[in-house]
């Protein structure tokens, strides 16, 4: 099994998972979202090290170690990204299997298991028509400063959303032309949908034009911008300009 086919089926599998513990009805709210994170994120990491012994590993749900930091492949994981909308029965919520080589992101896997879709590196789909009025994506309880005023500046539109996974899944499926984001996130929170956009032909880097570097000591990765290549450009102008 290829890495990409790895970190396909282990987000698709840790998807079910989330969707039996859901579907269980033991189990409400915030206990809920608990419940699934601890869950999903035994088997990921359970599986990953019988699948890449040799291979660092950083999730979100896992004490961090410094061990990876001397590693040219670390695996990425969220086991729930989203844990407020997968505890809300929304579908706006993934689960993020990503390989950083070289603190690349290299290859991995965003599943959307409320959509019963994985979007995948090794499969790179056309993107899909552009709206002729971008349309950025933006948290559904905090749409970042940045985001908001960039919108007004370009005659964009806002669509609230939940995960960040599923905010960059979006931009890949053709909802949206553009995600920015800042005001905090963490290597998990982007590396998985990263190089799933970036396999699409999707512009991703920092706010800043600055590319995106994963596996750092310290995980801290405040903002990104994933986008259609065609307004990549125009929104680092906007974002400098602020």
């Amino acid at each position: 099994m290829t890495d990409a086919e790895l970190a396909a089926h282990l987000a698709h599998c840790a998807g079910r998972i989330l969707l039996e513990v859901r579907a269980s009805g033991m189990i409400e709210g915030k206990a809920l979202g608990k419940a699934g994170d601890e869950t999903a994120n035994q088997f990921l990491v359970h599986a990953i090290r019988a699948q890449r012994p040799d291979d660092g590993l950083l999730s979100e749900e896992s004490k961090d170690t410094e061990e990876r930091l001397s590693m040219e492949r670390v695996w990425i994981v969220d086991p729930v990204d989203g844990t407020r909308e997968y505890g809300e029965a929304r579908s706006d919520w993934a689960v993020h299997v990503a390989l950083a080589i070289g603190g690349k992101p290299e290859i991995g896997a965003v599943a959307l298991p409320g959509l019963d879709e994985v979007l995948r590196t090794d499969q790179p789909g056309p993107l899909p028509e552009a709206a002729q009025k971008p349309r950025l994506v933006v948290s559904r309880t905090r749409p970042a400063t940045e985001a908001v005023a960039v919108a007004e500046r370009i005659g964009g539109e806002l669509v609230p959303m939940g995960s960040a996974g599923a905010k960059a899944m979006a931009v890949v499926r053709g909802e949206a032309e553009i995600y920015l984001h800042s005001g905090g996130q963490y290597e998990w929170d982007s590396c998985a949908p990263a190089a799933v956009a970036a396999a699409h032909g999707l512009h991703c880097s920092r706010i800043d034009g600055s590319p995106l570097v994963y596996n750092q000591r310290d995980t801290y990765m405040p903002d990104l911008l994933i986008c259609r290549p065609e307004w990549a450009d125009k929104v680092l102008a906007e974002v400098a300009a602020l």
